[in-house]
C-alpha cells in the first residue's frame, strides 16, 4: 500500500509547470533553432562565396552556332503533331486552329 502512495505522489501533476509556460517554451526553442540555422546557413553562404570567387577564371566568349537551313523532310506531319497537342491544351479543336508561321528554334 506504501507503494501505490508513493507512486501517486510522483504522478502527481498539481505543482508541475503551467501548460502555457509549456507552450511558450516550445515555440521559442523551435523559433530559436530557426534563427541558427539561418544564421549557419548565411556564414557558409559567405564562406563559399568567397571560395568560389578565388577559383573563377575568366571565361572564353562563347560563339553562336551559325543557323543552319536545314530542309525538314516531314514539316506537315510535325506541324499537324504541334497543332493537335496545342489544341490538347486548351481545349479547343484541332480545325478552330490556324498556323501562321512555323520556325524553328
Amino acid at each position: 500500500m506504501e507503494m501505490i502512495k508513493n507512486l501517486a505522489l510522483a504522478t502527481d501533476t498539481t505543482s508541475a509547470t503551467p501548460d502555457w509556460m509549456v507552450v511558450v517554451m516550445g515555440v521559442g526553442v523551435v523559433f530559436v533553432g530557426l534563427v541558427l540555422i539561418i544564421l549557419i546557413c548565411k556564414i557558409m553562404g559567405l564562406f563559399f562565396a568567397k571560395t568560389q570567387k578565388t577559383k573563377e577564371k575568366p571565361a572564353a566568349p562563347v560563339v553562336a552556332p551559325a543557323v543552319q537551313n536545314t530542309v525538314i523532310e516531314n514539316r506537315q506531319e510535325i506541324i499537324a503533331a504541334v497543332t493537335a497537342a496545342v489544341a490538347e491544351e486548351m481545349g479547343k479543336d484541332v480545325s478552330a486552329l490556324r498556323v501562321i508561321s512555323f520556325k524553328k528554334l
